[in-house]
Parts: C-alpha cells; sequence; structure tokens
C-alpha cells in the first residue's frame, strides 16, 4: 500500500539499535527518492537502473567529492545495488504480490500501520549494509566538505519553509493538500471531490506540527555536523561519534517530540485507511494494476545480474 502519507513524519524508533538509525539516516532520503522515483516513472524497472547514479549524484550533491572518494563512493554504491537486486526485490515483489490481494478489501488503521511497519523494517534492514561504507567515509571528510554539507542543509530548510511554514494557514494547507492528492492519485487515479475534501479536513485535523519538525531538522543536522566535525579530529572514534549522534535519533532531547512524531504516524495511517475506505471498484482495480505493474518490474529487475 502507499506508505507515503508517513515519510515526511521522520518517526522516530523508541528502542532501536543504533546501528540501525545511522543507515537509516545517512541511506532512507537516497532510498526514497528511488521508491517516489518508482511511483512517478513509466515502469519501476526505468527508475531502479538509474538509482545508482541518482544516488552517487544526491551524496555528492551533499558532500562534493574528490576523485579517491567517487571512486571508493560509487564501488560502495553499485555493490550495494548488486546486492539489493539479488536479495531484496524478491521480498518486494512478494510484498506487492500481498498488496494486490488486499487491495480490492477495506483496511483498518491498525492495519494500514502494519503494512507501513514492513516496508520500513525491510528498508531499514537494507541499510544496515551502508553502515560500514559510511564509517569508511566519515574520517576522510574535509572541512571544506562539511561546509558543503552545511550549505545543502541550509537548503534543505528553505525548502522545507517554503513549502510548510510560509504563507497564510489555508495556503500551507492546500500545499500539502495538493502534493498528498497527486500522490495518492499516481496509484488510485482521479480522486472525488468527497475523497478531497476527506483528505483536506484529515490535514487539518493532523497533529504534525511543521514548526516543530523544522526545529528538529535543524537540531539533527547542528548534532551531525559536529559528530563528523570530531570525527575528522578524532578518525579512530568516529563509529563512536556516529553512535552517540545516532542515539539522539532514537531519543530526541527534544521534550516531546517523539510522542508528537508517533501520533502524526499514527494519523496518517487513518488517513490512508479511510481514503482507501471510500476508493470505488474502478479506484481499487486501478490500485491493484499498478501494484502488478511494479511487481512484475521488480521480477524482471531481480532476475537480472
Amino acid at each position: 500500500m502507499n506508505t507515503s502519507f508517513a515519510i515526511r513524519q521522520q518517526r522516530q524508533e523508541g528502542g532501536a539499535g543504533s546501528r540501525r538509525i545511522i543507515a537509516r539516516t545517512l541511506l532512507l532520503p537516497v532510498l526514497l527518492a528511488t521508491l517516489f522515483a518508482l511511483a512517478a516513472c513509466t515502469t519501476a524497472r526505468l527508475a531502479y537502473t538509474q538509482a545508482p547514479t541518482l544516488s552517487y549524484w544526491w551524496l555528492d550533491s551533499h558532500f562534493d567529492f574528490d576523485g579517491e572518494q567517487a571512486s571508493q563512493v560509487r564501488g560502495d554504491i553499485d555493490g550495494f545495488f548488486a546486492w539489493h537486486r539479488r536479495e531484496e526485490l524478491p521480498v518486494y515483489a512478494d510484498q506487492l504480490r500481498r498488496w494486490q490481494a488486499m487491495a480490492p478489501h477495506d483496511i483498518s488503521a491498525d492495519e494500514a500501520c502494519q503494512q507501513f511497519e514492513t516496508a520500513r523494517r525491510r528498508l531499514v534492514g537494507a541499510s544496515e549494509r551502508l553502515i560500514e561504507p559510511f564509517a569508511r567515509l566519515a574520517p576522510q571528510l574535509t572541512p571544506a566538505q562539511l561546509e558543503q554539507l552545511n550549505r545543502r542543509q541550509a537548503r534543505s530548510n528553505d525548502e522545507f519553509a517554503r513549502d510548510f511554514l510560509r504563507g497564510t494557514p489555508e495556503q500551507r494547507l492546500q500545499r500539502r493538500l495538493d502534493a498528498t492528492v497527486e500522490r495518492y492519485e499516481r496509484f488510485y487515479g482521479r480522486l472525488s471531490d468527497a475523497q478531497r475534501e476527506g483528505l483536506r479536513q484529515s490535514l487539518a485535523a493532523s497533529p504534525w506540527d511543521a514548526q516543530r519538525t523544522q526545529a528538529e531538522r535543524e537540531r539533527r543536522q547542528a548534532d551531525l555536523l559536529q559528530a563528523l566535525r570530531e570525527a575528522q579530529a578524532q578518525p579512530a572514534r568516529a563509529r563512536a561519534l556516529l553512535r552517540g549522534y545516532a542515539e539522539r535519533l532514537v531519543v530526541s532531547p527534544t521534550p516531546g517530540y517523539a510522542a508528537q512524531s508517533e501520533a502524526a504516524i499514527r494519523h496518517g495511517c487513518a488517513q490512508f485507511a479511510a481514503l482507501h475506505n471510500s476508493a470505488t471498484p474502478g479506484q481499487r482495480e486501478r490500485l491493484a494494476r499498478q501494484l502488478q505493474g511494479y511487481e512484475k518490474d521488480l521480477q524482471i529487475l531481480s532476475a537480472q545480474r
């Protein structure tokens, strides 16, 4: 099922291991970019074939790698996707087949969250394979490269503010609604006026707080930069420094943030369930066809070596 409703809420995982959080934080933007491309491209095959190059470009835009680093990072990315194609895509194809069977039926909010958790756990498990390559790379990063990361973070914050903080409350709600409708219509086709209104009401009632999210983003960004700068001075402590950063991702020092984030996830699950349960037979059939198309693409990709 479509889980994009929850991704923007940046769920925290109390009690998870720090290695998982490092992987999720550093690789998740790359993998999510690939997943969004799957939904937007004509075929998943096209998006996935381009994923190694797109992943490198995304990372390079944040760190501006030198020649030796570029070769190392490209090799690590290629190795990851070779493994991912062989081991993970068949599992994703099986999951898509199960979702096709679910598509004609109503779903509860709890069931929606269960499906989200299944996908999240698989994604985090895959991203663990990038921990060691990042640990090798971190001490090699120069002060200039960390400044490049800082600039990219500032740009990202400006983009977030543009999308979620600027304008009147109604304008901000409309932008969120437009993006949400676009994501759902990729799978269900044209939504009715009643469905759009239901989404508007759900978004208006959401506990998600853009200002609080931006503040937490900035805290995490500063924390990451500090950990990386210390890794330049103490390369032998790079892993320990990153693990400390990861622990502060698991349990944010910001009071109340984890509870608010969890509430937003639960609200997103309820939103998805309500939209799906309002879908017409034709919309559910279209959803099943979309999922079937992705399943076939992943089967073809996983058979390629």
